[in-house]
């Protein structure tokens, strides 16, 4: 598998020069098969023969048309949870907007289309989400096969409503996506989700010293995710979610102790 990266930050786009080298765009993971190029643009074929799967749909969901070039999207995303950050980029993302796209969208939530529509609709919005182009689903998370991967999911610790953490599974390799995090609540559904992962994708927001904030919004530490990395027996971390006050001169700094995520990369697995 390849990760493609289309946006690492958490909580808030984070827009300006002090952003530009780990990216300012809020969640978004495209899961490549192994073997289909990624990260360039245009290199993912969109004729419907490719697998394609993404994890939330924050505003890196944008830069999904640099895989897919011209071709419309033909495939499933599947969302953590329904934080502004995680699915503000679905509405703004012309490769999913039009006629000939083809969506399937999976909520945690056991009513998704009305869930969806709660926070996509006027005054919030300008349409709902029947006034997207293509053809779209609406499905409640599940763990069960998708486009080719096979995805388990499990709530984890986090504030403010229910959160997924993601196992995704292909060819023998497996990466574990667990964004929003608090790891230190001691969710044991977590950790047999990321067990034994080849590559886990961690909440990685706040620094130890900031520990009041972690706890108080539901997040990790990075020495949580590290922790929590090692229990699980992890071959990898790969720390995401940064924070929007967190600029590329503090993550070369963090870089230096960890892998960390960075908007535009592709990670392979």
């Amino acid at each position: 598998m390849r990760l493609a990266m289309l946006g690492v930050r958490g909580s808030t786009p984070a827009p300006g020069p002090a952003f530009t080298r780990y990216g300012g765009n809020t969640s978004c993971v495209a899961v490549l098969p192994d073997g289909v190029p990624g990260g360039l643009p245009g290199e993912l074929p969109g004729d419907g023969d490719v697998p394609a799967l993404v994890l939330d749909a924050g505003t890196g969901l944008r830069g999904l048309g640099r895989l897919l070039g011209d071709a419309a999207f033909r495939g499933s995303i599947v969302l953590t949870h329904l934080h502004w950050d995680h699915m503000q980029g679905l509405p703004f993302c012309p490769a999913l907007d039009r006629p000939d796209a083809r969506v399937d969208l999976y909520l945690p939530s056991p009513r998704p289309l009305e869930t969806l529509t709660r926070v996509m609709s006027p005054p919030h919005f300008p349409i709902t989400p029947d006034g997207l182009g293509g053809a779209w689903r609406f499905l409640t998370s599940a763990s069960r096969p998708i486009e080719g991967f096979d995805v388990t999911v499990a709530e984890i610790s986090h504030k403010g409503g229910t959160t997924l953490g993601v196992r995704v599974e292909r060819d023998g390799r497996s990466i574990a996506y667990l964004p929003d995090h608090c790891p230190q609540a001691g969710c044991e559904a977590a950790a047999e989700l990321a067990a034994g992962v080849d590559l886990l994708l961690h909440d990685g927001q706040f620094l130890p010293g900031e520990r009041a904030l972690a706890d108080a919004y539901g997040h990790a530490t990075t020495a949580d995710a590290a922790a929590f990395a090692a229990r699980c027996g992890a071959r990898r971390l790969v720390l995401t979610h940064h924070a929007p006050t967190r600029t590329d001169d503090a993550l070369d700094v963090l870089a230096k102790e960890f892998e960390v995520a960075r908007e535009g990369d592709v990670l392979v697995v």
